[in-house]
C-alpha cells in the first residue's frame, strides 16, 4: 500500500526467492512499509527471459523504462543498489519529470574497466573464465569466492543463500555477459545533469566496489548526501551495525 518506491534490478536477483531471502526481506519489508513496492528481475535473470537477444547496458535502461510505463506509475523514488545505481541515474536523467528521489547504495558512475586499473585486463579474464568454469557446478566454490567478495561479513545462513541464488537465478553464459558490462558502465558525463534529490550510501571498507566510486558519485551529483556505512559488505544487511542509521536517514530522505 502507499505511493510507488521502484528498485532498480542488479545482478543477481530472483523476485520468487529474493523476498524470503535473508540477504533482502529485511530491506523489502522496510521498502514497502509506507510504499507499493515495485521489482521487477534484470534480463537475463529469475523470472525475466533467460536468452535475451542482447544484453548491455541501454537495454537495462529501456527495461526500466517498460516496466515504468507498463505500472502506469508516475512521480516516484528509485532504489538502486550496486550496477542498478548508473541504470536508476541514466533513467532518472532521461525522465526527470518521473523521478522524484534516487536511493542508491553500493553505486558506481565507472564499471572496474573504466578506472584505469592497469591489472583489470588480466583479473577480468580470470573472472570470466571462473564464471564460465564453475558457476553451474555443484561445488560452490567459485560461487562461494564470489559471495566473500559480497558479503564478508555475511552468516552462514546468509552466506549459503547467496552461493545458491547464483545458481538459480541465472546462467554462467549471462553472468559472464552480465559482468563484462558492468564492467564497462561510463556514466561520468551525465552525471552533473541529474536534478533528482539523490541519497547515496557506501559501505566504509566495501570489497566489492570501494568507498571512492561512491564519493565520486556524490562529488559530481549536485543534490546529493552522502553517508558512509560501517560494513566490508557491498550490499547492507540487516546485522549491519548501521541498519538503523540507514532506516532511518531513507525515511527522513522519502519525507522532505
Amino acid at each position: 500500500n502507499g505511493p510507488p518506491l521502484l528498485k532498480a534490478p542488479n545482478f543477481m536477483s530472483s523476485l520468487e526467492h529474493d523476498w524470503r531471502s535473508p540477504i533482502w526481506t529485511h530491506m523489502y519489508r522496510f521498502l514497502a512499509k509506507e510504499h507499493t513496492l515495485i521489482r521487477f528481475d534484470q534480463r537475463g535473470n529469475g523470472s525475466s527471459d533467460l536468452e535475451p537477444l542482447d544484453i548491455t547496458f541501454n537495454s537495462f535502461v529501456e527495461d526500466m523504462e517498460a516496466v515504468v510505463n507498463n505500472s502506469k506509475i508516475d512521480k516516484f523514488p528509485i532504489f538502486g543498489v550496486s550496477q542498478g545505481c548508473a541504470v536508476s541515474i541514466a533513467y532518472a536523467i532521461k525522465h526527470p519529470n518521473k523521478v522524484s528521489h534516487l536511493i542508491l547504495i553500493g553505486g558506481f558512475a565507472r564499471g572496474k574497466g573504466q578506472r584505469g586499473d592497469p591489472t583489470y585486463a588480466s583479473k577480468s579474464d580470470m573472472e570470466q573464465t571462473m564464471i564460465l568454469s564453475g558457476w553451474e557446478d555443484e561445488n560452490p566454490a567459485f560461487r562461494q569466492f564470489f559471495t566473500t567478495s559480497m558479503i564478508p561479513e555475511g552468516s552462514k545462513e546468509q552466506m549459503d543463500t547467496f552461493n545458491d541464488i547464483m545458481k538459480i537465478t541465472t546462467s554462467a553464459k549471462n553472468a559472464a555477459k552480465i559482468s563484462k558490462v558492468n564492467d564497462q558502465i561510463e556514466i561520468c558525463d551525465i552525471l552533473p545533469r541529474l536534478k533528482v534529490p539523490t541519497l547515496i550510501f557506501h559501505c566504509t571498507d566495501d570489497a566489492r566496489v570501494p568507498i571512492s566510486e561512491g564519493k565520486f558519485l556524490a562529488a559530481n551529483i549536485k543534490n546529493s548526501k552522502f553517508i558512509p556505512i560501517k560494513s566490508k559488505n557491498h550490499l547492507i544487511l540487516e546485522t549491519d551495525q548501521d541498519w538503523d542509521l540507514f532506516k532511518d536517514e531513507v525515511t527522513k530522505f522519502l519525507n522532505t
